[in-house]
């Protein structure tokens, strides 16, 4: 069975920062486009940001651009999500999704095809 762990979340101070981790249990990261999401209260799974597989490029959602930044490790297999000056409507679970082809859906309602998805981790912005 192919699994995502997120890992890095917690509670933080506006303007603060986290770093999240995002490994794979069953598969090798490094082959696929990796996309972070996040869920709220009351509110449909958005996409943040994602990492291309085949040339590594990055995407943002206009609402975190500036201050997220995606990064992958290939040889720890592992991506990151480093998120600086948060804010209060950051708060939420944040997923990581794999798609086996490209970054293009990433922002759709429907998620564009990632799956894989794992237990999340919890993202709180409060003063």
């Amino acid at each position: 069975q192919v699994q995502l762990v997120e890992s890095g979340g917690g509670l933080v101070q506006p303007g603060g920062s986290l770093r999240l981790s995002c490994v794979s249990a069953g598969f090798t990261l490094a082959n696929y486009a990796v996309g972070w999401f996040r869920q709220s209260p009351g509110k449909e799974r958005e996409g943040v940001s994602c990492l291309s597989r085949s040339d590594g490029g990055t995407f943002y959602a206009e609402s975190v651009k500036g201050r997220f930044t995606m990064s992958r490790d290939n040889v720890k297999d592992t991506v990151y999500l480093q998120m600086d000056n948060l804010k209060p409507e950051d708060t939420a679970v944040y997923y990581c999704g794999v798609h086996p082809i490209d970054c293009k859906g990433y922002r759709s309602r429907t998620l564009g095809g990632f799956g894989s998805w794992g237990q999340g981790t919890q993202v709180t912005v409060s003063s």
